[in-house]
């Protein structure tokens, strides 16, 4: 019988403890997407391509891990609900992008509308507990990229216009090159319209500043 002197490996826990959040987070997706017709991954489609030119099927389906086959379907539905299209790369004429639609975007806007479990219990965390929080997945998200676990994310700490601790204001200390502004630990972003992949060895370099801060 396990005991407050004999507890399981925190690690066992913690996992335990994402699961159940997991769980309530896959709820929420579903009322988002329910509440504009469209399933979690037609949903999920249409957030990627958000302020994006196209992506392919391929780009797609490694993102959301999913089969390419499961996102051809899910893009098939939305073509059928005039959310998305699919048009000729503009690089690669050969290629077919997809690409949302003003229908689509106003779906995505409608379902952002739906306030979700986990956002109200984010909501009662203190203002630095909220902070820790998100730094805390920003370096669980890198660890999992690092392990090849999922595709880069566009995440500031994967940015090549993100430079970590520039400044020595305490409320601002990061920059963004591509704005050229100063900003803080709550702005971190886990997925930003305008990031640009940095190059491996500049990425590394930016974690190890960004750790070191």
């Amino acid at each position: 019988m396990e005991t407050p002197q004999d507890p399981s490996p925190i690690e066992h826990r913690l996992r335990e403890g994402l699961s159940r959040l997991a769980l309530v987070l896959r709820a929420d997706d579903w009322n988002r997407a329910r509440h504009v017709g469209l399933t979690p991954t037609q949903l999920a489609i249409l957030e990627m391509l958000e302020a994006r030119a196209g992506l392919t099927v391929k780009e797609i389906a490694s993102h959301l891990g999913v089969s390419q086959p499961t996102v051809t379907d899910s893009i098939a539905a939305l073509e059928r609900k005039t959310a998305a299209v699919r048009r000729t790369g503009e690089a690669d004429r050969r290629s077919t992008i997809v690409v949302a639609t003003p229908a689509g975007i106003g779906m995505l806007q409608a379902s952002r509308a739906i306030d979700g479990e986990t956002g109200r219990a984010a909501g009662t965390l203190a203002s630095d507990e909220q902070e820790a929080l998100l730094v805390t997945l920003v370096r669980l998200i890198t660890s999992l990229q690092e392990q090849q676990a999922i595709p880069i994310q566009r995440m500031c700490a994967s940015c090549r216009y993100f430079a970590p601790f520039a400044h020595d204001d305490q409320a601002k200390p990061h920059h963004c090159r591509f704005v050229d502004a100063a900003f803080g630990q709550r702005e971190l972003r886990i997925d930003c319209r305008d990031h640009d992949t940095a190059d491996p060895a500049s990425r590394a370099a930016t974690w190890e500043a960004f750790q070191a801060g």
